[in-house]
């Protein structure tokens, strides 16, 4: 009777992750007593805990919680990473991810970093324990840390809502610094000379107000005044933003506000004041959610394709797992000005 050869058994070090064995050889120890070093530090001397914590710092090893697991090596789970889940911006885009992940046999797990990026390396650390096949991030990965584990554990990742010509793997996203460009130019067009910013304090809409008022100094516009907020937004901040601007600068002659619920708050407190918007004082709003056309009267905002980020961020996801080729790692998304009556 002849014999079946037993089908091979597939590398796990052929996605190119760093791996308990590769803290071993470079500590000089054994793969059980680098495990022991991290799991059960007290049965290992502080010299082997020194040689394994070295070797762990050089090499940005995560140690995996789902060792011993499928054998498939596959977790069929993608973790997406947002700074809140409390604002509406994002919602479009979890709620793609969510259905096209899950057309192709996909969960995904949320966390939330916030706006500071104060919880980003240890909640990149939790992610990578748990390996995922897939990561999705909103924005550009600001620390050298986390891209250096992110980089060593071999993990498909996705950068999204920003751009960057060097992201750690993929990205889909627009330029910040060109929807500010686009939001000068259109106010300049339409006659506004007096522009005021009501903006959130996350790097995003700091780099849309920077183009902003750089573009609108090309139009010989200076020292335009600056209200604001903490991120997430709220519509709260518009109405006490526009308070502060009729007290301190009655010049104005429109609001640029960096999400749509500010400017909601805005047009809220023009009402409330008896002021006419736009105669009075125009608004402009940033990523048109669902609202913004229905207020009276309708916002003119940024139009971000919230929902095609989410599918071909998950559509990265599911090809590289799939081993598939992925000719362009980079995606542009671009975005649209939105004219509507409020500006």
């Amino acid at each position: 009777m002849t014999r079946q050869k037993a089908p091979p058994r597939t590398s796990r070090r052929s996605s190119g992750r760093v791996t308990l064995d590769d803290v071993s050889r470079l500590a000089g120890v054994s793969a059980i007593t680098v495990s022991r070093a991290l799991n059960t530090p007290d049965l290992v001397t502080p010299e082997t805990r020194e040689k394994v914590r070295l070797a762990v710092e050089r090499t940005g090893y995560v140690p995996n919680l789902l060792a011993g697991g499928l054998a498939s090596n596959r977790s069929r789970m993608v973790a997406a990473v947002v700074p809140t889940v409390a604002g509406p911006v994002f919602l479009d885009t979890i709620q793609a991810l969510t259905d096209a992940l899950g057309e192709a046999g996909y969960q995904l797990m949320l966390g939330q970093s916030g706006y500071n990026d104060s919880r980003e390396d240890a909640l990149i650390d939790a992610i990578i324990g748990r390996r995922p096949d897939g990561i999705v991030l909103t924005g550009i990965l600001r620390s050298p840390e986390a891209r250096r584990k992110l980089l060593a554990s071999g993990i498909p990742v996705v950068e999204t809502w920003d751009i960057t010509p060097t992201p750690v793997d993929m990205l889909v996203g627009f330029s910040h610094e060109k929807v500010g460009q686009a939001v000068a130019r259109f106010l300049h067009e339409r006659g506004y000379r007096h522009p005021g910013i009501v903006t959130a304090d996350d790097r995003r809409a700091t780099l849309r107000r920077e183009s902003f008022e750089s573009t609108m100094r090309d139009f010989g516009i200076t020292g335009i005044p600056v209200f604001t907020v903490p991120a997430p937004t709220a519509l709260s901040g518009g109405r006490a933003a526009l308070r502060h601007m009729l007290a301190e600068h009655p010049e104005v002659d429109v609001l640029v506000c960096s999400s749509d619920a500010l400017a909601h708050g805005v047009i809220t407190e023009a009402h409330a004041r008896s002021l006419r918007v736009p105669d009075d004082i125009g608004v402009m709003g940033f990523g048109d959610l669902a609202f913004a056309q229905h207020v009276h009267p309708a916002i003119s905002t940024v139009h971000i394709d919230g929902s095609g980020i989410g599918r071909q961020a998950a559509s990265f996801i599911v090809s590289r797992a799939r081993d598939l080729e992925i000719p362009e790692r980079i995606v542009d998304v671009g975005f649209s000005i939105v004219a509507r009556d409020s500006a």
